[in-house]
């Protein structure tokens, strides 16, 4: 990671992010920054804004209001060098199902104006390291869903970039490779990139993340270390309760389970 290519500024700096759709509010003012060498947890509900920011973020859709800006650029306005400089894993994989992962990967580097010889080297150490080979040159359309997971990580990881983007990396994948996965990332932390990762797996989150912005109906209602956030909202217990607290779910989550063991008592009626 050149300092050409790193640019100025945090990987990511979002201000007052809004994104509407028709009467919907998904993000509502929302701000927030992810330093170089450290994973950014976005952390939320379904439907708390988290996919439509990752995307605002990358470029693939517009903010209504507010802007956020990939080391100092704006992925709207400046669209190349943003793209230079960040990799995403997207929720929904971006694939073309006709081509072979190779043929994929091939065309990924062309489009980026990446040298052939330094790329096959990158690519083949990651099949390897992530037992693609199997599958290198079958059609991406008849790939399982944990196998395509593995191809939009590869894609995303071809060009080096300073800045991972990854909405649920962890999908599909198996416990191995799920290992060789969090090892590159903090391969990719040690070599000073930053990373946003975004995800339904709290435990995960909890081991992975330096700092975490928790999300709720589109605004930010908690954000720091673990340690922090503990402190914050007041839980002394894992993520999952210090999330269940932050987004007021906690007491109706204890009512649930409270009907559930009435309702699925053994001696009940």
């Amino acid at each position: 990671m050149t300092e050409s290519i790193m640019g100025n500024g945090y990987p990511i700096v979002s201000t007052n992010l809004v994104r509407h759709f028709g009467d919907t509010v998904a993000v509502d003012q929302l701000s927030f920054r992810v330093q170089a060498g450290e994973i950014y947890g976005l952390l939320g509900p379904n439907g708390a804004g988290k996919t439509t920011t990752v995307k605002m973020v990358s470029g693939l859709l517009p903010p209504t209001e507010g802007h956020v800006e990939v080391f100092g650029f704006d992925p709207m306005i400046q669209p190349i060098e943003v793209k230079k400089r960040i990799g995403l894993v997207p929720e929904d994989h971006i694939l073309y199902e006709s081509l072979t992962p190779r043929e994929f990967f091939d065309f990924v580097a062309s489009v980026r104006q990446l040298d052939q010889e330094h790329i096959e080297k990158r690519i083949t150490s990651l099949v390897e390291a992530f037992e693609f080979a199997e599958y290198y040159d079958k059609p991406i359309a008849v790939l399982s869903h944990g196998n395509r997971q593995k191809a939009s990580i590869l894609s995303a990881l071809v060009h080096d970039p300073p800045l991972l983007v990854l909405d649920e990396p962890f999908s599909g994948l198996d416990a191995r490779t799920v290992r060789v996965l969090k090892d590159v990332l903090n391969i990719h932390l040690e070599n000073g990139g930053g990373i946003l990762f975004s995800s339904h797996i709290l435990e995960v989150a909890e081991s992975l993340c330096n700092r975490i912005g928790i999300i709720d109906k589109g605004k930010m209602v908690a954000e720091g270390t673990v340690d922090e956030l503990r402190e914050m909202v007041k839980a002394h217990g894992s993520l999952e309760e210090i999330f269940l607290r932050a987004v007021q779910q906690d007491d109706e989550v204890a009512q649930t389970v409270k009907a559930l063991r009435l309702a699925l008592a053994k001696n009940s009626d």
